[in-house]
């Protein structure tokens, strides 16, 4: 079924500002259009396919205003309110998000179970993006904590990434990045107009939960994005800057953006990452609007939005 149908049928849920519809492929994978329903054909369309992290439903991870005994995961990211953010500092763009969800809640465990994951998420993402109905295409991958997965999956699929894939961003989820991918998202970054990376990490080396580590000194998010920065600083110059605890190294021209947070008191900062603006800095990072109006690892900038 094509996007426009899908836009048709009953079960999609219009708001103000925006629609929202889903639908099941390989019977345990929930994908979510969000859509602006001020949608043109003839205007560029960004579509970002949003993979889920471990233990959160779509409902959660695009938030909500919360009422008295709602869990509190609908209060940690608010994907669906940067959205929105980011459609009214896009305005000449369609921004559709596709969030990807699976009956495990984890992208690892899934594939895990799906010995053919390879095969099935290329199909997953081909598919998706040949749905949108727009001649001016272009499509970011995107992805929290165990989301990382489903991106790495994808890249395993492929001898090359497909130039039509402007945007790559890891909000504290690369955990399976090894240097066999770096080739791969160097000649993407090399080759590829308008190509950026961003990568976003804090200090998960030293941080305890009841006293005990809460990933190995190389398991982590930390270790990985220093490795995979590691790795491009052969042919890539970055650039470092501090501002309070973040420490930010990017490319002259903004086409990659590495961002590292510290953590002197050992605690827990992965959703934090996500919700004080991360989204919205993985998706306007590099662009006329980066940290216009808001700030990465500041107060939220997108209160306003909550529905």
């Amino acid at each position: 079924m094509s996007f426009c149908a899908l836009m048709s049928v009953s079960a999609v849920a219009q708001y103000e500002s925006d629609s929202v519809f889903s639908f099941v492929m390989y019977e345990d994978v929930k994908v979510t259009f969000n859509y602006p329903n001020n949608f043109l054909k003839n205007k560029q369309t960004i579509l970002i396919l949003y993979a889920l992290p471990n233990g959160n439903t779509t409902e959660q991870t695009m938030g909500k205003k919360l009422e008295p005994g709602d869990d509190w995961h609908f209060d940690i990211q608010h994907i669906r309110a940067q959205t929105d953010f980011i459609r009214e500092n896009l305005p000449n763009q369609n921004i559709v998000v596709g969030y990807l969800e699976n009956n495990l809640k984890s992208w690892p465990a899934w594939k895990q179970k799906h010995g053919e994951y390879v095969s099935m998420i290329g199909h997953i993402v081909d598919t998706l993006y040949e749905m949108i109905p727009s001649g001016k295409k272009v499509l970011y991958l995107n992805g929290h904590s165990g989301g990382g997965s489903f991106i790495f999956g994808f890249l395993t699929d492929i001898d090359k990434i497909p130039s039509y894939i402007k945007r790559i961003s890891f909000l504290d989820s690369d955990y399976n990045y090894d240097s066999s991918y770096f080739k791969k998202l160097e000649h993407w970054l090399l080759h590829v107009k308008h190509s950026h990376l961003t990568v976003f990490a804090y200090n998960d080396s030293v941080a305890l939960y009841n006293d005990k580590p809460v990933v190995s000194a190389t398991g982590g998010t930390w270790y990985r994005s220093h490795r995979m920065m590691d790795d491009f600083s052969g042919n890539f110059i970055f650039q470092k800057t501090r501002e309070d605890s973040i420490i930010t190294y990017e490319t002259a021209d903004k086409q990659i953006g590495f961002f590292f947070k510290n953590n002197p008191n050992r605690g827990i900062y992965h959703t934090q990452q996500v919700e004080l603006n991360g989204f919205i800095h993985s998706i306007l990072f590099g662009t006329e609007k980066d940290s216009q109006g808001y700030l990465y690892y500041g107060k939220r900038a997108y209160s306003r939005y909550i529905k």
